[in-house]
């Protein structure tokens, strides 16, 4: 149970009044969003999922009988420990945590909640207080708030990351304390969350992440032999566990997310699926397990990303997400004798040069795409921890690579979990001060590239330009309207920026504005989106883009796009984009050239971070940040120009970092008429300082 104020909030939301056309105009939502869905399916996936349903229906029958595991044959546990030893770490920062846990405040995302009681309500969203249903969880709709609450923030806290860090704060120091809050933790998820019922037995992705982490557990307390499983309750909890991870098992296995729906979502079920059947092969079915989830792992790794390393969901934070994934399944089949192929290790490889190569001189990277902040394990506490230095970390390791080392800056503790201190002396191969970088400046096909001059220097600039798809499969589930678009990092410092995601099952409003076209720096006409919104996960109709022009040189560098968004208009629109850096000069001149024959509204949107003070001119706008100046000149006809900064009428002016957060920053917005074929030109004129404004 957690504190009144989240008790109050759950009972306000279960007993506010909903009148007749409220829930009719659900109803009405709700029966679209299925036929939006129908459309994007094909038939063999509609049969597919006819016969889950009735499949389901069937499990939720009375005279079906419960389901009872197979005993575990324990003598069958391998020896083997994923864990190293620890030595190096410095214990404060997890035993400030688990001292949090131990005293019931827990982290979830960028809130911390407070329990009652000793241990938390698995199926209550700790957000809004609202108690989900204790039904047959795939009968359970997770989509619809007035059941669930906010699942995003239910389903954290029953992913178990938090019970790693009690596991860790236990290896670290052996205090009795850490080991007693986590059996109570653990005892109480399988009291509360019997099979097959909940919010906790709906999302087979939610299972397999809870399973990898409880792996990670299992083997930070010290696997079958742990004191957590001492005395006559010990053992019954170790027996109800091996019970659990049989049944998420058994779940994972008969609910795995194909078709349309085969994205991450995929590969998280996978990867929980060769954990379970590695690391506890104490059932006939372990060994199959095994092999489904280690060969779906090596087929959906190359078909969910592109050759050059650029993931399909065309989400930087996805990206990370899944490389966790691929890369945490690699690492456990090792320690268990288990070898992934080479060209699985080869797509990490070059989803690590990806990372490398976007990322700026200090470490920024652009928020491309839907992020949640979804972690896979939350093995290091350390407070300027980087998801993505920390992935590059690891590779810098794993594949001896000067360059992904040089990008990391040192050896973190996740890595250290990982791979055992000993590691940092090999990291690397070479002396890092003689990596190339970036690794890359164009991605072809996954549609970025990179433009800038003076690389990993106080001088650098580096634009990444968007000239991608939209997303993956027929729904694009995280892609955004952001076709054409680009991010600027000068200096180290960010001048234009995706500004990120914020919503995602909740706020339709502000879900929809993250995504659309509005919030990216790119072009939007006639006030529509370039691709059409079908739902919180579902695109109908998506622009293609794709480059056809992409130079560089030591001088200049110049790319070009184009998308084909606008052609649904009763006047169709083509919008083409180029860029081109003069490096000498440092100025990038953007282009936009709207081909078409009639009368439109055309806006160019400018998302500046809120570490930017930007102010507008006779000229145009100014931007500073850390010393650096950029200035804005459009060079066409003068626009109408307006400056947002925190509106809510219209929805402008925000920059989001993290799930449920947002803070004021400034978006500009240049309005234009135009008849017919038009161009559209804007400078960027860069200036370091008054002595190397030019070159």
């Amino acid at each position: 149970m957690y504190g009144n104020e989240r008790q109050n909030s759950g009972k306000m939301l279960e007993e506010a009044p909903e009148d007749e056309q409220m829930r009719f105009g659900k109803i009405i939502e709700k029966a679209g969003w299925y036929l939006a869905r129908l459309q994007l399916m094909s038939l063999p996936e509609v049969f597919f999922r006819i016969r889950r349903a009735i499949s389901n229906r069937l499990e939720r029958a009375p005279f079906r009988p419960a389901l009872v595991p197979p005993a575990p044959d324990l003598r069958l546990l391998p020896s083997a420990m994923l864990i190293p030893d620890p030595s190096g770490i410095d214990p404060a920062p997890y035993i400030a945590c688990a001292d949090d846990i131990v005293r019931g405040r827990l982290g979830i995302f960028e809130k911390t909640f407070t329990l009652d009681g000793p241990c938390p309500e698995w199926n209550r969203d700790p957000l809004t207080g609202l108690r989900a249903p204790l039904c047959h969880g795939k009968s359970l709709d997770y989509r619809n708030p007035d059941r669930v609450g906010n699942i995003k923030y239910l389903w954290e806290l029953n992913r178990h990351t938090h019970l790693v860090t009690l596991a860790q704060a236990y290896r670290l120091t052996g205090g009795s304390r850490y080991l007693a809050t986590l059996s109570a933790h653990l005892r109480s998820w399988l009291d509360q969350c019997p099979y097959p019922l909940g919010p906790n037995w709906s999302s087979s992705l939610e299972l397999g992440l809870r399973i990898i982490n409880w792996c990670f557990v299992w083997h930070l307390a010290g696997g079958e032999r742990s004191e957590l499983f001492s005395g006559e309750e010990g053992r019954r909890l170790r027996n109800d566990w091996l019970n659990s991870i049989y049944l998420h098992a058994r779940f994972i296995a008969g609910y795995l997310s194909l078709y349309s729906s085969a994205n991450n979502h995929l590969i998280g079920e996978a990867a929980g699926l060769f954990v379970a059947g590695t690391v506890w092969p104490l059932w006939k079915a372990s060994e199959p397990w095994r092999e489904m989830g280690g060969r779906i792992l090596i087929s959906e790794a190359r078909a969910q990303n592109w050759p050059d390393g650029v993931n399909k969901e065309q989400a930087v934070a996805y990206q990370h997400y899944e490389t966790d994934l691929l890369l945490i399944s690699a690492l456990i089949g090792k320690a268990h004798s288990f070898s992934f192929p080479g060209n699985y290790r080869d797509v990490i490889e070059k989803m690590l040069e990806y990372f490398a190569s976007i990322m700026d001189v200090s470490g920024n990277i652009p928020m491309f795409g839907d992020s949640d902040d979804a972690i896979v394990v939350r093995l290091s506490r350390e407070k300027d921890f980087c998801v993505y230095r920390s992935l590059l970390s690891t590779g810098a390791v794993l594949y001896n690579r000067a360059d992904f080392r040089a990008k990391a800056g040192r050896l973190d503790d996740k890595t250290r979990w990982l791979l055992g201190c000993g590691a940092e002396p090999q990291s690397g191969g070479e002396n890092a001060d003689s990596a190339v970088l970036p690794v890359r400046r164009d991605f072809s096909s996954g549609g970025y590239y990179i433009l800038g001059a003076d690389f990993e220097t106080p001088e650098e600039i580096r634009l990444i330009a968007d000239a991608g798809p939209l997303g993956y499969l027929s729904i694009a589930a995280h892609g955004h309207a952001d076709a054409l678009s680009f991010a600027l990092f000068a200096g180290g410092k960010e001048f234009l920026v995706d500004p990120g995601t914020y919503a995602f099952h909740t706020n339709k409003a502000w879900r929809d504005y993250f995504r659309g076209t509005s919030a990216h720096n790119t072009v939007r006409i006639d006030g529509r989106d370039q691709s059409v919104i079908g739902g919180n996960f579902m695109w109908l109709r998506k622009a293609n883009a794709r480059c056809y022009r992409w130079e560089s040189g030591d001088a200049l560098d110049r790319f070009g796009g184009v998308h084909d968004g606008y052609s649904r208009l009763p006047d169709p629109v083509v919008h083409y984009r180029e860029i081109e850096l003069h490096k000498d000069e440092r100025l990038i001149v953007v282009t936009d050239i709207l081909q078409c024959t009639g009368h439109h509204r055309v806006e160019q949107f400018w998302h500046f971070p809120e570490s930017c003070s930007v102010a507008a001119d006779e000229t145009g706008i100014v931007a500073e940040n850390g010393g650096i100046v950029l200035a804005l000149r459009p060079k066409h006809a003068r626009p109408d120009i307006e400056v947002l900064r925190g509106s809510y009428s219209p929805i402008g002016g925000w920059v989001s970092r993290k799930l449920d957060v947002k803070v004021p920053a400034t978006t500009v917005v240049f309005r234009s008429a135009i008849d017919g074929l038009t161009r559209l030109d804007v400078e960027l004129d860069l200036s370091f300082s008054k002595s190397k404004a030019k070159r």
